[in-house]
């Protein structure tokens, strides 16, 4: 069974920049971030495979920048401009094989 503990989140003013991180506790492929506002859906946010191939939302492109460092199989999300509507739990997940992971989450808000 793969822990996924994640960090860094936190309130930022509108424009502001947090960094999230994720790191697991064994081997994994994907690693993503994911979403959920109260009383919206949860949204992928952005992913990296080991190869270290990325994508993104439409909604953080350009703002958002996730990376990985494999020897530590951790997974960081750099977000930058922050806007109100980011706000959101932020969960990591990853998988390894068949196997889908997912992490507490950790609270990102977005307020003056």
């Amino acid at each position: 069974q793969v822990q996924l503990v994640e960090s860094g989140g936190g309130v930022v003013p509108p424009g502001g920049s947090l960094r999230v991180s994720c790191t697991a506790s064994g081997s994994i492929d994907l690693m993503d971030w994911y979403r959920q506002a109260p009383g919206k859906q949860r949204e992928l946010v952005a992913g990296i495979g080991k190869g270290l191939h990325t994508h993104y939302a439409d909604s953080v492109k350009g703002r958002f920048t996730i990376s990985r460092d494999n020897a530590k199989n951790t997974v960081f999300l750099q977000m930058n401009n922050l806007k109100p509507e980011d706000t959101a739990v932020y969960r990591c997940h990853a998988t390894y094989g068949s196997f889908n992971y997912w992490g507490q989450g950790t609270q990102v808000t977005v307020s003056s």
